[in-house]
């Protein structure tokens, strides 16, 4: 039996396609992971609200969410640090002042501004025509279609959030939350080249780094069996923690460089490439 690893795989654009479907070779890659006795484990800018049942199907032995405030094993809650009521207050009020449209991302559900819904769409296309997805496919796409577990209509000041996203009118916004939110962590996410379509806020002082470290503390592990797998930028910091390290074909260009090794496209058997490389499976 070859030395078991502790595997974290990002999950949009690394299980996920850009449809948000999974293709059929990641879901056996990672099934036959855990059958050899491998550990395998989301590390995700998701709440656990976001995973469509398609993902939770497949086995996991855990996650890590909200790109590191929330970290679980086994069904048991290892971590989690929220953005507090009276930031979340700060935080609506002045998306809400600069008429910008957001969602808040927490465990028990995605709760979206008044106008998301139709303010996300173009956006959401653009995203996916950025990282491959067809011109007629994307024109299909609704805003659901992409971002799973949005509730309209819900209570938007809150204590339960692991971050917020909210879509960009100019990367002027998240400079101006950067200034604003020095308490917060602010970031960027979007399309091809880690083009900035949405800003973020989140905890401070977490990333899926932190969060790793956390999990394999907690299993008592070696970072020595650590592997990463992802396609963006907020993935670097999980590869360069890792002990090895592999971005999707169809990744960005930073994450390719932070990367010990290039797979496949993520719908060109990207995730059963890149087990059969790191000796997870064996090539059937």
């Amino acid at each position: 039996m070859p030395n078991r690893k502790i595997v974290f795989l990002d999950v949009d654009g690394t299980v996920t396609n850009y449809h948000g479907s999974v293709p059929a070779s990641a879901k056996a890659a990672i099934k036959a992971a855990r059958a050899a006795g491998h550990r395998v484990y989301m590390c995700t800018g998701r709440s656990k609200a976001e995973n469509a049942p398609e993902i939770w199907e497949i086995g996991f032995d855990g996650m890590i969410g909200g790109n590191g405030s929330y970290v679980e094993d086994a069904g048991a809650v290892v971590m989690h640090q929220l953005i507090t009521l009276e930031q979340c207050r700060h935080i609506v009020d002045w998306l809400h002042g600069r008429g910008l449209e957001f969602y808040l991302e927490s465990n028990n559900g995605l709760f979206a501004s008044e106008h998301f819904r139709e303010a996300a769409r173009p956006v959401l296309r653009q995203y996916a025509l950025g990282k491959g997805v067809a011109a007629k496919e994307a024109e299909e796409l609704d805003t659901n279609d992409v971002i799973h577990g949005l509730v309209y209509g819900g209570e938007l000041y809150r204590d339960d959030l692991n971050k917020v996203s909210y879509i960009l009118s100019s990367y002027q916004d998240h400079l101006d939350a950067v200034a604003e939110f020095p308490d917060l962590k602010a970031g960027t996410w979007g399309g091809k080249g880690e083009h900035a379509l949405f800003g973020d806020l989140g905890v401070r002082d977490v990333d899926k780094a932190h969060a790793v470290w956390v999990l394999v503390e907690h299993l008592g592990a070696s970072m020595a069996d650590t592997i990463a797998v992802g396609d963006a930028k907020v993935d670097i910091p999980m590869f360069e923690i890792c002990a090895q390290s592999v971005c999707m074909g169809s990744g960005g260009a930073e994450a390719k460089a932070a990367a010990d090794w290039v797979t496949t496209d993520v719908d060109d058997d990207g995730m059963w490439n890149a087990f059969v490389h790191l000796g997870l499976i064996d090539q059937e």
